[in-house]
């Protein structure tokens, strides 16, 4: 079941709703990591000296230059582990467009949803990179650890968080978070499962930043199929 849900989402992605959360997504994604990249390098021009006076070495030259381009690799491998909580926070700000584009063409006979109010969908969006990065920081460090057992605490650790966050922000759109969150609770295996089906493509460049949209489009046929909502299809 989950796998059929998966399916639908997957088929509905070359769909212009989808495409234009997806680009928004990526394109913020990227805008905010150069930023944070160029405020970085302009940091270390400032404070690194350019040259040093070495005991038994004598002067160093050259230290600005060497530190920037430190300073770009390190940002380089630390985007790619950033990219994927920043993708996904800033796809949830655009969850409702997808999540009716499913609605649209799956379950045209509801209602419309009241929807999450803007604080909220903010607060929580926040919230979710906050608790993203700090999990993935210590799973990352545990997995340096022991390195086998890196990807399984990755695909285990997202999956956990994807799931609660993508069905709860489903659910929150129609019932309000409180009976999102005791619902998430009610189904919370299957919701688990459906977590690391999500996560772990995220292991896989590029790929990784369509997830969350797939994630958003696939937990809201979840929320349906436990409320018993029966798509049209």
């Amino acid at each position: 079941m989950i796998f059929r849900d998966f399916l639908r989402a997957l088929a509905q992605l070359p769909e212009r709703r989808f495409r234009r959360v997806l680009m928004l997504g990526i394109g913020l994604t990227l805008l905010l990591l150069a930023a944070i990249s160029v405020l970085f390098l302009i940091g270390v021009q400032t404070l690194v000296p350019d040259e040093l006076d070495l005991p038994l070495i004598g002067t160093v030259e050259g230290i600005t230059a060497l530190a920037s381009w430190g300073a770009v690799g390190g940002m380089f491998v630390l985007s790619i582990f950033l990219m994927v909580p920043v993708a996904s926070v800033f796809t949830g700000f655009f969850l409702e467009q997808v999540a009716s584009a499913v609605e649209a063409k799956h379950y045209p006979y509801l209602p419309a949803a009241p929807g999450l109010g803007t604080y909220e969908s903010i607060k929580d969006a926040v919230n979710f990179l906050c608790v993203l990065m700090v999990v993935n920081g210590a799973a990352l460090v545990i997995g340096l650890v022991f390195p086998p057992s890196l990807p399984f605490i990755f695909w285990l650790v997202n999956g956990w968080l994807l799931g609660r966050e993508y069905f709860t922000m489903a659910a929150g759109r129609r019932i309000g978070l409180s009976a999102a969150r005791a619902l998430r609770r009610k189904h919370r295996g299957q919701i688990f499962a459906a977590g690391v089906l999500m996560a772990i493509p995220l292991s896989v460049p590029f790929v990784s930043l369509v997830i969350p949209v797939l994630g958003a489009a696939t937990f809201t046929h979840l929320y349906h199929r436990v409320t018993g909502t029966r798509p049209r299809d």
